[in-house]
C-alpha cells in the first residue's frame, strides 16, 4: 500500500486476477481497504469454481444445498435470474448445465468493494478488478476520472477514453482469453465481436451487459436502448467500431455520451 498526500493505493491479487484501490480523499484508509481485501478473498473463497471447497463447487458436486451456503450466494444467484431476464437470455449463470456467475461475480465484488470504500467515508475512489472499474466521485477537486479502452487488436494502443464521475466500465472480449465467451443459446464460442465494452452506473450491470452485447453482437446497439443510463462499444474482429448511448436524467455523471 502506498498513500501519497491525498491519494492512497493498494494493489492485490485475488479471483485470478489483479485488484486495485485507489482511494483520493486525505486520510488513513489502512483499515478500510484491509476490510475490503478480506471481503475480495471471502468471495473468492465461496464463489470459485477452480477451488473444489468452493460453496459454488460443492453445489455444483451437490455436497451442499444452497440454503446452507454462504448467503452471499443466493444473493448473486438472485442478481443472475434478474439479469438473464434482463438481457433475454444473453447473459446466463449456466455453463454446460451447471452453475457458474462468474460472469457477474468480479464485477458485483468490485462494486462491493466500492460501497465498503463508501460506508468508511471514502467518496473519492476508484476499485478496478481485472480492468473492470468501479468509480466513485471525482479523480481529483473538480476533476472527472478517466478511463482508457484498451484496443483488443493491438494491446499496446488505447482505443478511446472514458470520462466522468460515478460511473462503472467494464469490458468483454476475447483478447485475453481468448473465445471462451458462449453463446447460452447455441453452447457454441462467440466470434462475431473482438470486445464489448458498456458503461453506466453499477458495475455488477456493466459487467452482465457487456457479456450480454458480446453475444448480442452489433444487435446490442439497439438493445442498449432498452437500458436508461448504460452505454455500449462494440469492436468487430476487423477493428471497425460501433457504439450507442441511451440518454438519462437520472444520470449521476456529466457526460452526453460517455466515449
Amino acid at each position: 500500500m502506498t498513500a501519497t498526500g491525498a491519494r492512497t493505493v493498494h494493489v492485490e491479487h485475488c479471483m485470478g486476477t489483479v485488484f486495485s484501490i485507489d482511494v483520493r480523499d486525505p486520510g488513513d484508509w489502512g483499515d478500510a481497504i484491509a476490510a475490503v481485501v478480506a471481503r475480495l478473498h471471502h468471495l473468492d473463497a465461496v464463489f470459485s469454481t477452480y477451488r473444489p471447497d468452493s460453496d459454488i463447487s460443492r453445489l455444483r458436486r451437490r455436497e451442499l444445498r444452497l440454503t446452507d451456503a454462504d448467503p452471499d450466494v443466493a444473493v448473486v444467484l438472485d442478481l443472475c435470474a434478474e439479469l438473464q431476464r434482463e438481457t433475454g437470455g444473453h447473459f446466463s449463470a449456466l455453463a454446460a448445465g451447471r452453475i457458474d456467475p462468474t460472469g457477474l461475480v468480479k464485477g458485483w465484488a468490485v462494486e462491493e468493494a466500492s460501497r465498503m470504500l463508501r460506508a468508511y467515508g471514502a467518496g473519492n475512489h476508484a476499485v478496478n478488478g481485472g480492468g473492470d472499474v468501479q468509480l466513485a466521485g471525482e479523480a481529483g477537486p473538480g476533476r472527472e476520472w478517466t478511463v482508457g479502452v484498451v484496443d483488443p487488436l493491438d494491446r499496446g494502443r488505447i482505443l478511446t477514453t472514458i470520462t466522468g464521475r460515478d460511473l462503472a466500465v467494464a469490458t468483454s472480449g476475447t483478447a485475453e482469453r481468448g473465445a471462451h465467451i458462449v453463446d447460452p443459446f447455441t453452447g457454441r464460442p462467440v466470434t462475431h465481436l473482438a470486445a464489448a465494452t458498456v458503461t453506466g452506473p453499477s458495475l455488477t450491470r456493466a459487467d452482465a451487459y457487456a457479456t450480454a452485447a458480446f453475444v448480442l453482437g452489433p444487435a446490442a446497439i439497439d438493445w442498449i436502448a432498452t437500458r436508461p443510463g448504460y452505454a455500449v462499444l462494440l469492436v468487430r474482429p476487423d477493428g471497425s467500431v460501433q457504439e450507442a448511448a441511451t440518454e438519462s436524467p437520472r444520470l449521476p455523471y456529466s457526460a452526453q455520451a460517455p466515449w
